[in-house]
């Protein structure tokens, strides 16, 4: 778990006793006693023996701070994740448990117009960002030193005000400064509540599309459990880190050790820097952030082959590559458009034993021409091992169908008879606003456990089943006779065939009409997906 620096304050020096310590914590008498009989990490008193034992209170917070208060024991003020240090600090203080987040709500809503004047709202937003992190992961003057630095910048080089605004820095820099921070969990969700209302406005303004956290915590998830141990874990169009945060997450859960190198590429200096912050609040690292072009071909030499065991990135797609020289790792066909300049990139990168996962439209599963050449190209070299489909209205700004394509280091000796796992997850999901839906933490874990499953039996030469409905594993063969097309629906809902040899009848009759009506229901998928692709890009050349 990330730790972040003590901070001095009302506990440094104080001296508690039992009692003092369960009127703190709000706990009967008899707790802090079970506490220390039972825990041998347990602080010990700085007078033993003595009539009555006291105890260092900073100790004290800081065995407490690792313990969350049960949801059937909080307080109506207390969110989730809140620890019994959390209330010890806050009644030892004076604070108020809880306040950091409940402080950015209302500086982040409520607050934010009269606060931001006339600056723009993501770039208000954004300084509000860089405030939270400084509060969480620096000491106590860390806030103070900013306001200072930018006040003698700007006197300096008289910058200007809405570029540099000492008074509303001044002003988060006081609010932020009474405010308790309270639990690692408390300060990452304050920290995460402004990143998700910054990349809303920030996305409005550039069209940028964030990886939803749902879906993140699904390629994650499946790639820390098949690749255990990864040393080298790379976005190359990183975004905000959020990809890069939740594989972190997703190992520690695990109980795994984190990878020793952590990198990424990101589209500018803004988004570079919010990464950052975000690898800081939450793990309480930093990575190797470089900016990068958005896509692979117009840098070709921008990161070494075969360089890392896990690569995971939603990169932009849908744009078409017009008088670009083709790149060395363009194995598989020629690339009319990004996403499968991105899929043969992403490949060449994986070392030996890597896995990745990729964000693609709908689309590229079924398209032709190109699209198909490098499709069967991937699917030959066996470098694709499955494909997710996800539900419609997944993102906030666009209805463009999306699926996760989990993908392997081309293999020199491929298997006798390889085969492609699909799992249709186009019903899941439920309605978190009026135009999004999103994954619930059950849904989360079907859809990796699908993948594992799959994984661990094929690595055990066991066959894999699937789920009716969901899951089935597809060969090779049967792929390259549907046009190597990797659209979950045309195998986990296709019908079976019906022998030529039956005879005609009311049987047959009603067995052809589910066949075709099975047909048509891919057919209108894919013409869905299609128009809503169409639709997103007339969207943004206002037409």
């Amino acid at each position: 778990m990330t730790e972040f620096p003590t901070r001095p304050g009302a506990s440094a020096g104080a001296l508690v006793s039992r009692p003092d310590i369960a009127r703190l914590a709000g706990v009967k008498r008899p707790a802090v006693s079970n506490w220390e009989r039972r825990h041998a990490d347990y602080p010990a008193p700085v007078d033993p023996g003595a009539d009555i034992e006291r105890f260092r209170a900073e100790e004290v917070l800081g065995w407490l701070s690792g313990r969350v208060i049960p949801a059937n024991a909080r307080r109506p003020d207390e969110p989730s994740g809140t620890t019994y240090g959390d209330r010890f600090r806050a009644a030892l203080t004076g604070a108020t448990t809880g306040g950091l987040l409940r402080a950015v709500e209302r500086l982040a809503g409520p607050e934010a117009d009269r606060l931001r004047g006339s600056m723009p709202l993501d770039r208000y937003l954004l300084w509000l960002l860089y405030f939270v992190c400084t509060r969480i992961a620096e000491s106590d003057d860390g806030l103070a030193r900013i306001v200072d630095a930018f006040g003698e910048a700007v006197r300096e080089f008289d910058l200007p005000e809405d570029t540099f605004p000492r008074r509303l820095l001044a002003d988060l820099a006081e609010t932020l400064g009474r405010t308790a921070a309270g639990s690692v969990q408390e300060c990452q969700a304050a920290f995460d509540h402004v990143l998700v209302v910054w990349r809303a406005a920030h996305a409005r303004e550039g069209g940028a599309f964030f990886t939803p956290p749902s879906v993140s915590r699904v390629m994650a998830g499946a790639l820390a459990a098949v690749r255990p141990g990864a040393v080298s874990v790379h976005d190359p169009y990183g975004r905000t880190g959020e990809l890069l945060v939740s594989y972190l997450d997703a190992v520690a859960e695990r109980g795994g050790d984190g990878p020793s190198f952590v990198s990424g590429r990101v589209p500018d200096g803004v988004e570079r820097q919010v990464a950052q912050w975000n690898l800081r609040v939450h793990h309480g690292r930093t990575g190797r952030l470089d900016e990068g072009p958005f896509t692979p071909a117009l840098d070709p030499a921008i990161d070494p082959p075969a360089a890392f065991d896990v690569l995971l990135t939603n990169p932009p797609f849908g744009r078409r590559l017009e008088s670009v020289a083709p790149p060395p790792f363009w194995v598989y066909g020629p690339a009319r458009r990004s996403e499968f300049d991105w899929l043969q990139y992403i490949v060449s990168r994986l070392a030996p034993e890597g896995r990745a996962a990729v964000l693609l439209p709908a689309g590229a599963s079924f398209n032709a021409g190109a699209a198909e050449t490098v499709r069967a190209g991937l699917i030959g070299a066996g470098a694709v091992e499955c494909v997710i489909a996800l539900p419609a209205d997944i993102f906030a700004l666009t209805a463009v169908k999306t699926q996760i394509w989990f993908l392997r280091a081309a293999a020199a000796d491929a298997a006798a008879d390889p085969e492609v796992l699909f799992v249709a997850g186009e019903h899941l999901g439920h309605q978190i606003a009026r135009t999004q839906r999103a994954l619930t933490d059950d849904e989360v874990a079907l859809l990796v456990e699908e993948y594992v499953s799959w994984h661990t039996a094929a690595a055990a030469g066991r066959t894999f089943s699937g789920r009716p409905g969901l899951s089935r594993a597809v060969s090779v063969r049967d792929i390259a006779g549907q046009g190597h097309s990797l659209d979950p629906a045309l195998y986990v809902r296709s019908p079976v065939p019906v022998s030529p040899a039956r005879e005609a009848g009311p049987v047959r009759t009603r067995e052809r009409l589910t066949q075709l009506g099975a047909e048509i229901g891919i057919l209108h998928a894919r013409a869905e997906a299609a128009d809503a692709e169409a639709a997103e890009w007339l969207r943004r050349y206002e037409l």
